[in-house]
């Protein structure tokens, strides 16, 4: 079963018809959108005059039925503090956000669809084949 989880960056890349994410979707059984992209995603609607329009597109995307939205566990959290320490201890700090994103994507083994390089730096996330 091929997972997949969108990163703010690849939501917004399959809003403009990037061909590369739409074929990631195309293949994946199951697509997860975690509550830290979606945060991400509401707080840039805020900053735009299409708030109203850009929020009904995420709830048709949403109500798919391959699409699922990745809430925040004790496991989750755990992942995430291991995540943290791990770049913490290696020099690699990034955005806490995408911690959390990271730690998502593993929890679920799920392949994260981002253009942010940074991601690179978390052991063990799978990653799909654009960075």
């Amino acid at each position: 079963m091929r997972k997949i989880l969108l990163d703010t960056n690849a939501y917004i890349s399959y809003l403009r018809g990037d061909e590369k994410v739409l074929a990631y979707l195309g293949q994946a059984e199951r697509v997860y959108l975690s509550v830290f992209v979606m945060g991400e995603l509401y707080a840039g609607f805020r900053a735009c005059e299409k708030e109203k329009e850009n929020k009904q597109i995420l709830e048709r995307f949403l109500m798919k039925s391959t699409v699922s939205i990745l809430e925040a566990s004790r496991e989750t959290a755990e992942i995430f503090g291991l995540v943290k320490d791990s770049l913490k201890r290696t020099g690699h700090p990034i955005p806490v956000n995408d911690v959390w994103i990271g730690a998502h994507a593993l929890e679920t083994g799920s392949i994260l669809l981002t253009y942010d390089r940074h991601f690179a730096y978390i052991p063990g996330l799978r990653l799909w084949d654009e960075l």
